[in-house]
Formats: structure tokens, C-alpha cells, sequence
């Protein structure tokens, strides 16, 4: 616990078996009070050792995308009581170390939320970052300052820390179930009024990180700018949007198919 709040790590996992380890072994367990890995039906041994290493475990039957991925994790993360929910990819691109200040800022009541950014300082480019991904990050962050109103450094880490009121309030279940939810999220987070800080996140691009293709990167960006002008033309009034209303569909917490699976032993190999 940080000042009396109970801080949970979810780690939404697609394929991580490679670095699961070296991730979790990282985090400040004297911190953390629960680990929750959500595995988005990996097709190697991720939920095995997840299980191995003693992390509450649930499963997807199916394939259900990174955003329906973290939405299980954010449901199961308030179902354990979580104050402070922070999200870290288990590939090992970003740092575990950052976990206690960034959890310190959102339990301690400056931000509500709270993003790793690869932006700021020169860390991207060192890390390996891919320059026409640095580009294309730089020039989308520019566009959602301008239509959001904000000074962010970046809108696409995927390292994100939240106060339990801002997963409560948010009508998360009108997000896509795609890689722009976290852009669709962070879009909410400034409607409804919610404050974002961010820590500068060194950042590591390595062949076992994951990565979305170039086609699918191009996608993303063009749903990026869609969220955008959604943003735009509901704060002029022009337009309604499901994501951004009060009344919009909010993470249930209770009465949804979820697969948990218990921690085991660790085999004598292991």
C-alpha cells in the first residue's frame, strides 16, 4: 500500500512468456499488494508461468484485442479492491521501476492518472524506438494537444497508472476493443475532467517487445484522429458521442464470463 491505498499491477498479455519473468520480478512488490495477468489466449506458455510465479491469472477463450484485454484487467483490478490500478505491458519495454512513483502521484491525490512517457527527455530514440514511429508520435501528440486542449509529451504509452474513481466513472465498455482504446480512454480522462501527469520512462525496443505491424500502426493512427474529431464535435454540441456521455456504459464489475486461473507450484525446471 502507498498512504493507505491498495495498488494493483495488471499486466494485459498477449504472447509473453519471454520477458513475463524478468517483468514481475522487477516490480516493487513491497509496494504492490496484487499482480493480475489477463492473457488474451496466448498461443505459448504466458499463462503457465504467470500461474508459476504465483499471479492471479484469468484467461481469454478467445482473441479479444488489446482493449478488451485491459478492460478485463481494469474490472478484475476494481474486484480486488483496487485504489491505485497500474497497467504494465508484460514485454519489458518499459521499466517496472517506475511503478512506485507513479502509483505515489495518483494515491497521494495530485493526478488522477498518471502516464509513463517515452517523450519526454531523449529516451525514445536511444531505447530503439523506430524513427518513423517517433515521427508519427510526435506528429499525432501534437494533434490531440491541439483538438484535446492539453500539453501532454505523448498520448501512446502504454505504461498508465489511474485512481479507482477515474475506472469507475469512465463508460469504458463504449470504447473499441482495439489498440486506440487507450486513446479513446485518455480522451475520456480529459472530458470528464480528471487531471493527467506524466514521468519521463526510459524504453526498451528489442525483438521479444511487442509491436503492431505497419498496416495495423497506420489504422491505429487514422482511429486516433477519429477519436479526436469525436472529442471536437461533442464539446462543440454538434455531435453525441456513447464514449464521452455520463450515461454511457461503465465497466461492470459483477455478472460477465471470466476464466480465473488459480496459481500452481512451480515445476522442479522452473
Amino acid at each position: 500500500m502507498i498512504h493507505g491505498k491498495r495498488v494493483v499491477v495488471v499486466l494485459p498479455a498477449y504472447n509473453a512468456a519471454k520477458t513475463l519473468r524478468q517483468t514481475f520480478d522487477e516490480l516493487p512488490h513491497d509496494i504492490v499488494d496484487h499482480v493480475i495477468l489477463v492473457d488474451d489466449a496466448s498461443q505459448d506458455e504466458t499463462s503457465r508461468l504467470a500461474r508459476q510465479l504465483g499471479i492471479t491469472t484469468f484467461i481469454h477463450s478467445r482473441n479479444l484485442g488489446y482493449g478488451g484485454n485491459q478492460k478485463t484487467c481494469y474490472r478484475e483490478a476494481l474486484r480486488a479492491g483496487a485504489d491505485v490500478t497500474i497497467m504494465v505491458h508484460p514485454d519489458y519495454q518499459y521499466t517496472p521501476a517506475l511503478v512506485t512513483a507513479m502509483a505515489s502521484m495518483v494515491a497521494n491525490g495530485v493526478y488522477d492518472t498518471v502516464l509513463g512517457s517515452r517523450m519526454l527527455g531523449t529516451s525514445a530514440l536511444k531505447g530503439g524506438m523506430p524513427r518513423y514511429k517517433y515521427v508519427a508520435n510526435r506528429i499525432l501528440t501534437l494533434i490531440e494537444n491541439v483538438m484535446l486542449q492539453r500539453k501532454l509529451s505523448e498520448y501512446h504509452t502504454g505504461y498508465r497508472a489511474f485512481s479507482r474513481e477515474v475506472l469507475e466513472s469512465l463508460p469504458l465498455e463504449e470504447n473499441s476493443n482495439d489498440f486506440v482504446f487507450d486513446n479513446e480512454m485518455l480522451a475520456q480522462t480529459v472530458a470528464f475532467g480528471y487531471r493527467i501527469g506524466e514521468v519521463s520512462c526510459p524504453t526498451r525496443y528489442f525483438v521479444e517487445a511487442s509491436s503492431i505491424s505497419f498496416p495495423r500502426a497506420v489504422r491505429y493512427g487514422l482511429g486516433v484522429l477519429a477519436v479526436c474529431l469525436k472529442y471536437r464535435l461533442h464539446r462543440w454540441g454538434l455531435r453525441r458521442f456513447s464514449i464521452f456521455e455520463p450515461e454511457g456504459r461503465r465497466l461492470s464489475v459483477g455478472g460477465y464470463a471470466r476464466a480465473e486461473v488459480p496459481p500452481i507450484p512451480p515445476r522442479a525446471d522452473a
